[in-house]
């Protein structure tokens, strides 16, 4: 993964990134789909009635919007190693205490203290890693992401299936606490220390307007789908969201001191990537969504089989970033590359709507197979390109950005798609009796696809020569140290690609 040449000590400052980045982020990630896995349980734990379970998502996704605005100012300000550290040392005690919770008041409140660990975290960890991985060998960092983007959503629903009904919904954030653990003790004994020189004074107005506004439309776009988008609730938080956004917008390009660089979107790369990020995770994580209710709800799988039919999507990525890093990357650049994983996901998610109660399930994992496969080539070169023209002074900034709109996708995704399927309906009358409506959950799934197209769309816009230097083609295997570069950006000895 590191590539040929690269010593595997833990006090080399790329292996020591790597191995807490992808240990906390694979660990952020996983929560988020294993405590989905439990809502039902917590309901019956608490007495809660369904309608209100929304609270315990709600409230770490409210968190996280609030916080993600203000992680580039704080990671430059006070370091990303003291940074990165706090925010897991914060999500492992968080993951302890809703773990102990003896009321539903208090599980909201401590997840909503996990979002905070979680918001600062992942762009904090991205900074650090695209830092001490030069522009040639971005490629290599976003190889080593896709790991945990892609791995902890297939294996949340498995694991959390298996602590609900073998020990109790508590472990399923008794389980975070291991890794943060590694990650916070790894962390300290070998991670390499980095802070801005002068990161300015901290935009209070600026972190106002971005955390109420992000929040209010969070929680519109997550909860529309569930009350009704004509609902009071959720047009007062869009349209309040919406304003607050655009008050945020003007204030922050006149501002010399801004919280959020978004000036960053006058490069034509960076803001390429980040619109084919956009939809691509929309398209992805929403069809992820959609899939665990067709298996439980329409195929009628129970939680476990759900998640073990899920699973093959992290072996797809898995493989397929390997292939996208080493093989087509350097030889394609990452526009082609891009566009077809995103045609390749229209094309597993549009396959995946032909899929009927008679259908034997293996047709639907080499699909979700496929998927992954797809996915990790829109993952690989859209996190290896867009920080190719972003200065390092400016790289904590640029991955506060990158990860609010790649949140910001996600939940649009879900919302999206949960819309269609609440359009079509999700049962209806069989012979006088309720039955699933398999239809709904196709045409959610034909959105995604089309969602999906709309990115390979915008992956036109990308301009390969913009990332040229982040293209390293396999040479040779020996170093050839005495031999200068002949070309700006390449890398002048041998190198495998990856």
């Amino acid at each position: 993964m590191l590539g040929a040449g690269v010593s595997l000590s833990p006090r080399n400052p790329k292996i020591a990134v790597s191995v807490v980045f992808v240990a906390a982020m694979f660990m952020s990630i996983m929560d988020v789909t294993i405590v989905n896995v439990t809502l039902p349980t917590l309901g019956r734990e608490f007495g809660v009635a369904p309608s209100r379970l929304s609270a315990v998502s709600i409230g770490y996704l409210a968190s996280l919007a609030v916080v993600i605005p203000a992680s580039g100012w704080v990671g430059d300000r006070f370091g990303g190693k003291r940074t990165l550290l706090v925010a897991v040392a914060l999500f492992t005690v968080a993951s302890v205490l809703c773990g102990v919770a003896n009321s539903f008041g208090e599980l909201v409140a401590f997840r909503i203290l996990q979002g905070v660990g979680g918001g600062l975290l992942t762009p904090t960890g991205m900074a650090m890693l695209f830092r001490v991985f030069p522009p040639a060998e971005r490629v290599r960092a976003s190889g080593i992401l896709t790991i945990p983007t892609a791995f902890a959503p297939a294996l949340g629903p498995v694991l959390g299936g298996l602590l609900v009904t073998d020990l109790s919904w508590r472990w399923v954030f008794f389980v975070n606490v291991p890794i943060g653990l590694f990650a916070l003790l790894f962390g300290l004994a070998f991670l390499p220390e980095h802070a801005e020189p002068d990161v300015g004074r901290f935009d209070v107005r600026g972190f106002l307007l971005s955390g109420i506004g992000f929040a209010l439309v969070m929680i519109g776009i997550s909860e529309g789908s569930e009350r009704g988008w004509a609902s009071p609730l959720i047009l007062t938080c869009l349209a309040l969201g919406a304003v607050l956004l655009a008050v945020l917008v003007v204030d922050q390009l006149r501002s010399r001191a801004p919280l959020l660089h978004l000036r960053l979107f006058t490069d034509r790369l960076f803001r390429s990537t980040n619109m084919v990020m956009f939809l691509a995770t929309a398209a992805f994580l929403g069809s992820l969504y959609i899939i665990a209710l067709f298996y439980q709800d329409g195929l009628g799988l129970s939680a476990l089989n759900s998640g073990l039919s899920t699973f093959p999507e992290a072996v797809g990525v898995m493989v397929g970033s390997q292939v996208a890093s080493r093989v087509l990357y350097p030889a394609l650049g990452p526009r082609r590359v891009m566009i077809g994983g995103l045609l390749g996901i229209a094309a597993m998610t549009a396959s995946m709507s032909l899929v009927g109660a008679g259908t034997n399930l293996w047709w639907m994992r080499l699909a979700m197979f496929g998927l992954g496969y797809s996915m990790s080539h829109v993952f690989v070169p859209t996190q290896a390109a867009a920080f190719a023209r972003i200065s390092p002074a400016e790289t904590g900034r640029a991955s506060t950005l990158f990860n609010a709109q790649r949140q910001f996708g996600g939940a649009v995704g879900v919302a999206v798609l949960s819309t269609a399927l609440a359009a079509v309906g999700t049962t209806h009358l069989v012979g006088g009796h309720t039955a699933p409506d398999l239809a709904s959950y196709h045409v959610a799934l034909l959105v995604a696809a089309g969602v999906a197209v709309l990115g390979a769309l915008a992956a036109l816009t990308i301009h390969d020569a913009d990332a040229e230097h982040t293209r390293v083609r396999r040479v040779r295997r020996v170093r050839l140290a005495s031999r200068p570069a002949k070309e700006p950006g390449r890398l002048a000895y041998g190198s495998d690609g990856g």
